[in-house]
């Protein structure tokens, strides 16, 4: 595969990824500041961007204008119009290896965003947020079963995994200082989609300490990073050309996510708490850690120089390149 299309469609996994979890947590951050009237809005609203890593203004911060910011602003990278520009973008650059259906819906989801925001501005920004979370889980159903298993759909599916880790790990950063008898907790679980898989895993026992246990370290979930990270180390064995080499995780990506996956797989539940915000801290400089390394690996590598034969030219031996 050529490194421009393996990259294209690493870079539309993660584009569409960001886009959905964004609008999960715009999504709950609105309703919060609507429905609960001692949340303060300008408080609540730079919470939210400075999770999403979007420069803060200096000016008072409402529902509207922090909608603005976070869902239309396509000037502000990790905006939602923004997240799916790219992805589109880079869907029309890997034509050859992305499927025509992916293409469509990426196209189509695209070409739909005016409308969408005009009817989020008449009803309100659940419509625009509900409209991405709905075309993004019809395109990773439709790149689940369209795509053939090969590298395409690993690159694919590495991208995906790397930022959901980084978006969940973002969410739980915004509630690491809070009380563990806080509610805030549950905006956590709404934001990562995980609010009723976790009322039916733990009986509906609302407590941090689980909450947090099983956003990260739940098996079965497919939105924990424990399991986001176990998918993306898979997709880089399975992308690894020697698979049977006798010594693992050869590459510094796969290393980085090994130890990651083991850090989690066996911390005790019981500290899971103690240090949070620093573990988070750790897992988001671990994924960008990994973006670079499989970039230098396999997109960015330099030219193969290999020797020929040495010639002798007045006298200087001169290297050949193929």
């Amino acid at each position: 595969m050529l490194a421009r299309n393996a990259e294209s469609l690493f870079w539309i996994g993660r584009y569409v990824e960001r886009a959905e979890y964004t609008a999960r947590i715009l999504d709950v951050a609105v309703h919060q500041l609507l429905e609960e009237a001692t949340v303060d809005p300008d408080r609540t609203s730079r919470v939210l961007l400075r999770v999403l890593g979007i420069e803060t203004p200096e000016e008072e911060l409402d529902v509207w204008s922090v909608t603005e910011l976070v869902a239309f602003g396509r000037e502000h990278d990790g905006s939602i119009v923004d997240s799916v520009s790219r992805a589109r973008e880079n869907a029309r650059g890997a034509r050859e290896v992305a499927s025509t259906e992916m293409w469509e819906c990426l196209n189509s989801t695209y070409n739909g965003l005016a409308a969408a925001e005009r009817a989020a501005r008449a009803l309100g920004p659940h419509e625009f947020c509900h409209y991405i979370t709905d075309r993004a889980a019809m395109f990773a159903g439709l790149s689940d079963s369209t795509l053939s298993r090969d590298d395409g759909y690993r690159f694919l599916l590495l991208g995906r995994s790397i930022e959901r880790v980084d978006m969940t790990v973002r969410l739980l950063l915004s509630r690491a200082g809070d009380r563990t008898s806080s509610p805030a907790w549950v905006t956590v679980l709404r934001s990562a989609g995980a609010h009723d898989p976790y009322l039916r895993t733990q009986r509906g026992v609302l407590d941090a300490n689980q909450i947090a246990e099983f956003i990260l370290l739940d098996r079965l979930f497919p939105r924990s990073v424990f399991h986001s990270l176990r998918v993306a180390e898979t997709c880089l064995q399975e992308l690894d050309q020697r698979p049977n080499s006798r010594f693992a995780a050869r590459q510094e990506a796969h290393r980085l996510l090994g130890r990651a996956r083991s850090e989690l797989e066996f911390l005790p539940a019981a500290v899971l708490l103690e240090d949070l915000q620093g573990r988070l801290l750790w897992l988001q400089e671990t994924c960008r850690e990994v973006g670079e390394a499989v970039a230098q690996q396999y997109f960015h590598a330099e030219t193969w120089v290999a020797w020929t034969g040495l010639h002798g030219r007045n006298g200087v031996l001169v290297e050949e390149t193929i």
